[in-house]
């Protein structure tokens, strides 16, 4: 998993450079500044489609499990499954609504607004923060295999929403910047961790579902953040959504530690009796 999100976050920090490309083409074509922005939402729309390509060459054996007819598989999830991923969607959905909140688009119009940061600016900033974001899949790894998944999803999460509530009251940019890298140096560990815990809590047989009802959960929170975000943004106060945003992240690991604390997955169960075992002995 760690791998998988590194991929994804080196692809992230491509295309925050890629915000450089309006002012790039204005500079190099003469062009007019909403022209460069077209021309640069319709890179963006070709590299999607093209994205398209490796999910096509997927087969169904890429998802390693036995075969079952749909039915059987369908049945084959227990209630006690059900019941751990049905918790498991309620509290994603809180910390999706929470990550809406905090989009990308949103934190960089704050920027953009508070401190008139210029869009190559801005690009570098969120490269190095996607820089950060694939160092910190494989330091979440590192840890977990220490403290375990559950407790570095949420002692590496909640410090980071912190960093970015105290973000507003920055007296420059540069110190909001540094607030900002050293959330996304700590936020994205949960990443990993998480999609990890949640198919190791569930049966292998289980984890199409567990996953799939997760994320259907997770995105449409990332749905509603925004738009209301948004409206905050604009009726409340500009740095509105970093600060509910990152309250409800916190809630979020606040509930996620105290439900699931004592659910453990097997190989650290396993691990956990081997050491008190060793001690004992």
């Amino acid at each position: 998993m760690a791998w998988y999100n590194v991929v994804i976050d080196t692809g992230h920090a491509l295309g925050a450079l890629a915000a450089m490309l309006p002012t790039l083409l204005v500079r190099r074509f003469e062009l007019a500044d909403a022209t460069g922005h077209m021309w640069t939402f319709v890179a963006c729309g070709v590299a999607v489609m093209f994205a398209t390509i490796p999910y096509a060459l997927l087969r169904p054996a890429v998802e390693c499990v036995d075969p079952l007819p749909p039915r059987t598989r369908a049945a084959a999830v227990d209630p006690n499954t059900r019941g751990i991923v049905r918790r498991l969607m309620v509290l994603f959905g809180l910390d999706s609504i929470g990550g809406g909140f905090l989009s990308s688009a949103l934190v960089a119009y704050w920027f953009f607004q508070r401190y008139g940061t210029s869009e190559v600016q801005l690009a570098w900033l969120f490269f190095a923060a996607r820089v950060l974001n694939v160092l910190s899949h494989f330091a979440a790894a590192w840890i977990a295999r220490r403290i375990g998944l559950l407790n570095t999803m949420v002692f590496t999460h909640l410090p980071s929403s912190v960093f970015l509530m105290l973000a507003p009251l920055a007296p420059s940019a540069s110190i909001a910047a540094a607030l900002f890298l050293a959330r996304e140096a700590l936020v994205e560990m949960d990443v990993p961790t998480r999609q990890s815990y949640v198919m190791a809590v569930v049966p292998p047989s289980s984890r199409t579902y567990a996953s799939g009802m997760t994320n259907v959960t997770r995105n449409a929170g990332w749905a509603v953040g925004p738009l209301v975000g948004g409206v905050a943004m604009q009726h409340l106060a500009l740095a509105a959504p970093l600060l509910i945003g990152g309250t409800l992240k916190i809630l979020y690991d606040l509930a996620l530690y105290r439900s699931f604390r004592h659910l453990r997955p097997p190989e650290e169960q396993v691990a956990l009796t081997t050491t008190s075992l060793q001690r004992g002995v």
